[in-house]
């Protein structure tokens, strides 16, 4: 038998190497659980109680990517309601920071999925460090 064919080696060891085909970073919104999974290349690194809309309200799901991020938010909608390390994903929808945080792990926001401002930080430089266009964001409604 001759030589393996080197090109085909190579792309199905980049198609078959997990941390390769799940790089960038992956948040899990499980709004029943109330709870948000952080994954970066494809290992799970934090999972965090959140808040997402409460009775009345709704936080749609749906895959998405950021479209903005902004380190310090005011919410023009809801009484300029701080929104520290906003990371929008859907409009004015965005995952950020709260001082609510007796609230975390049942549905308490206007729509947006609220975390520990900390948690938010640790997001927000996730999201800068991988980049925009590498950063998935799935919420199960």
């Amino acid at each position: 038998m001759g030589l393996p064919n080197f090109g085909l080696v190579a792309m199905l060891a980049v198609c078959l190497v997990p941390s390769l085909a799940n790089a960038g970073v992956v948040a899990k919104v499980d709004v029943k659980r109330q709870t948000m999974s952080v994954y970066v290349d494809g290992q799970l690194k934090h999972e965090w109680p959140v808040s997402t809309a409460r009775k009345g309200y709704v936080t749609p799901g749906g895959k998405y990517r950021p479209e903005r991020l902004e380190r310090m938010w005011y919410s023009k909608k809801y009484d300029n309601a701080p929104m520290p390390y906003a990371v929008f994903y859907n409009g004015g929808y965005a995952i950020h920071g709260t001082q609510a945080t007796r609230g975390l792990g049942r549905p308490a926001s206007h729509g947006c999925v609220r975390l520990r401002t900390d948690n938010a930080a640790r997001f927000y430089n996730l999201v800068r460090t991988h980049g925009e266009r590498e950063t998935r964001i799935l919420i199960d409604g």
